[in-house]
């Protein structure tokens, strides 16, 4: 397991939910949910995001349907993956998203949120199971 803070991203095409972690803990924690209109404007949020926590390394879910086969979010999450490695220089990292969003709503659930009171941190608890996902399998190297 690679040392040194992870920052987890539920990239989605109108809002990407974001954790931070650290591996040798092995404990995630939610944190934002960047909702900017224009890739430039994402991308701008991300840098921001990137000069505060200073992470070592970037995860990013991948979606799939429920056997594992691809979909159009797929190769979304795919390019948005290479995107960051690309401008940012850091290791990226895809893991298996199947379930996160139910983790995510049982989480959110147990914590008393409920229905639309869950939406406006439902991506970011999603990417803190991406997250902590990572930390128990690691996933694949982009």
């Amino acid at each position: 397991m690679p040392d040194g803070t992870a920052l987890a991203f539920d990239f989605g095409e109108r809002r990407i939910g974001v954790a931070v972690g650290e591996p040798m803990l092995g404990i995630a924690h939610p944190l934002t949910t960047i909702q900017a209109q224009t890739t430039d404007d994402r991308f701008a949020a991300i840098a921001r995001l990137l000069d505060e926590w200073r992470p070592a390394q970037l995860v990013v879910g991948l979606p799939t349907h429920a056997d594992g086969r691809p979909h159009a979010m797929t190769q979304l999450a795919r390019r948005f993956a290479q995107r960051l490695k690309g401008r940012y220089g850091l290791p990226v990292w895809l893991v298996d998203e199947r379930h996160t969003s139910l983790v995510a709503e049982s989480l959110l659930e147990e914590a008393g949120l409920k229905g639309r009171r869950q939406k406006p941190v439902l991506d970011q608890v999603a990417a803190q199971a991406i997250l902590q996902a990572w930390f128990e399998q690691q996933g694949e190297a982009v």
